[in-house]
């Protein structure tokens, strides 16, 4: 048998062993190590008020979709990677994602934002950006060969940034070009629950839910997170992954110099690649 010819045998022999499923594709449920790549589709619903201290109820609570035209309907990339701690049931898990918005629209209604008043009818520019990092410590209480069961404690920290610029009064005086920005990174801790169980042996499903009210410092909140996905291994050390997630968040924040509130709602399907290794 010629040189050329092994090569080529060994080749094809090497692709079906990885795709073939059986015991080299059911590792999935066991990886040590795992990062998923993927993009997110979500309806985004979001509302914000930011007021001064000196006039906490002249604010207005604005819909960012409905007043000021920005996207209800984004891709949004995103990227999460775990670890298990040797052979019992801790591991830590990060995630990241965000969403950047901008638009432009001639408002339909008075918008009092900080100390500024956009009348009606003036041309407003207004961007909203976040970016969302959630990291868990978890431990899987229930194990066997096909199924994970535990809890987990963690952190869901999002950096917001919200701006309006256009014609608006400033103390009873009609400026032609103001701008007001507002940015706060606001962390709250979570607490959840979570689920992995191998239905057949290159297909894992899994739920989890993060849940928490709390204050903390300046800030107040409610989160809630919750997902559902299935993942099957196409390949040895690879998978294909579909999954859809709810996010509800409220944030209070009391600075010095002004309060506010924002609260948003992402829901939708996300698709991802997922590499791990046992």
């Amino acid at each position: 048998m010629s040189d050329r010819l092994k090569r080529v045998r060994f080749a094809t022999l090497a692709m079906a062993t990885l795709a073939a499923p059986g015991s080299a594709m059911a590792q999935g449920i066991d990886d040590k190590y795992w990062v998923e790549l993927g993009g997110y589709l979500p309806k985004v619903d979001s509302q914000v008020r930011v007021a001064t201290v000196a006039g906490p109820n002249l604010a207005t609570t604005i819909d960012l979709e409905a007043d000021l035209d920005l996207d209800s309907r984004e891709l949004l990339p995103q990227v999460n990677a775990g670890v298990r701690l040797g052979d019992g049931g801790w591991s830590l898990d990060a995630e990241y994602y965000a969403l950047r918005r901008e638009a432009t629209a001639s408002i339909r209604r008075e918008i009092v934002f900080d100390d500024a008043t956009y009348p009606v009818g003036v041309s407003v520019r207004s961007n909203f950006d976040s970016s969302i990092y959630r990291a868990t410590v978890g431990y899987a209480f229930v194990r066997s060969p096909n199924t994970r069961v535990g809890a987990a404690i963690g952190l869901h920290a999002t950096d917001f940034e919200v701006g309006l610029s256009g014609e608006a009064q400033l103390g009873g005086l009609t400026t032609q070009a103001v701008a007001r920005r507002r940015t706060f990174l606001a962390p709250l801790p979570t607490v959840g629950v979570f689920v992995r169980q191998r239905i057949l042996a290159d297909v894992t499903v899994s739920a989890r839910a993060d849940y928490l009210s709390l204050k903390i410092d300046d800030y107040s909140g409610r989160l809630l997170n919750a997902q559902a996905s299935v993942v099957w291994q196409f390949a040895k050390n690879f998978g294909l992954g579909a999954m859809y997630r709810h996010v509800d968040y409220r944030v209070d924040v009391e600075k010095e110099r002004w309060n506010g509130r924002l609260k948003y709602r992402f829901s939708g399907p996300a698709l991802f690649v997922r590499v791990g290794f046992p």
